[in-house]
């Protein structure tokens, strides 16, 4: 338990170091790893992945925290904008979730290999979508919102790889788009974690410790570290060279999905 704990501890870290550096939540990082480090534990099968999508779930509802905050200060963050969305993200994560919980967890990591394949290949060649139109209304940024959050919850991320781009198109400035983009990251993270510990309550395949899918070690071993490491990132982002530090982290989630996929494609 010492040395899982030890490991949730640097995860964290490197989560909040990712997370600052890049801007799209340390999901991406913290999911696979939580997959493999389970999977070594001998977690079952059957729950480790549901449990690695609800416990950074879980996470991201504090790291959010502080991320809003931060921005809020320097009043980047778009309230307007935020309202509406959030009305649609609550339903859809909460629905996401479900879908998940009905998946299975070979299901699930294939689905989220796809995903992180698709998100190596965006950061990789910085492919990002034409403007679109600047006028929005409360009905389409809530159904947006149910998109963003319904994908977000299945593959355990805060949704700023869906979220930044879509508030782009809508052509808001980089800026605003990060910070609201962070703020949506609550909402995603606790509707998505709340569900995920409805839907995986009292499951016999469950570990000790563990309140729904919601893994409580790793969560607290993450917590502790990934907020004040993503400061650090932050500051390492303005001094480091942004792009090539993309194409090295592309290239890992491109090892991840292509772990994923084949271990499940040959399991199957």
């Amino acid at each position: 338990m010492l040395t899982a704990l030890l490991l949730y501890l640097v995860l964290g870290s490197v989560a909040g170091v990712v997370a600052g550096l890049f801007g799209i939540g340390g999901g991406l990082l913290i999911v696979p790893v939580l997959i493999f480090s389970f999977e070594l534990q001998g977690m079952s099968a059957e729950v480790l992945t549901h449990s690695a999508v609800a416990t950074s779930l879980a996470t991201i509802v504090v790291t959010s925290i502080s991320s809003m905050q931060a921005h809020h200060q320097r009043g980047a963050v778009r309230w307007e904008l935020f309202r509406p969305l959030t009305v649609g993200i609550i339903a859809g994560a909460a629905v996401g979730a479900m879908i998940a919980s009905l998946l299975s967890g070979a299901m699930l990591q294939l689905v989220f290999g796809l995903f992180v394949l698709a998100v190596a290949v965006q950061m990789a060649l910085s492919l990002k979508p034409d403007a679109g139109e600047r006028e929005t209304n409360p009905v389409g940024l809530a159904g947006a919102g149910s998109i963003i959050g319904g994908l977000s919850a299945i593959f355990g991320i805060g949704g700023g790889t869906l979220s930044v781009p879509y508030l782009s198109w809508r052509r808001v400035c980089m800026q605003q788009a990060v910070a609201t983009s962070a703020a949506c990251g609550l909402p995603i993270a606790l509707s998505g974690a709340l569900t995920n510990i409805w839907t995986g309550w009292d499951n016999p395949a469950l570990s000790d410790w563990s309140l729904g899918y919601v893994y409580l070690p790793a969560f607290a071993g993450i917590v502790l570290t990934s907020t004040l490491f993503a400061r650090l990132g932050a500051k390492l982002a303005h001094s480091l060279d942004g792009a090539k530090l993309k194409k090295f982290f592309a290239v890992f989630l491109v090892l991840v999905g292509t772990r994923l996929l084949i271990t499940n494609l040959m399991g199957n």
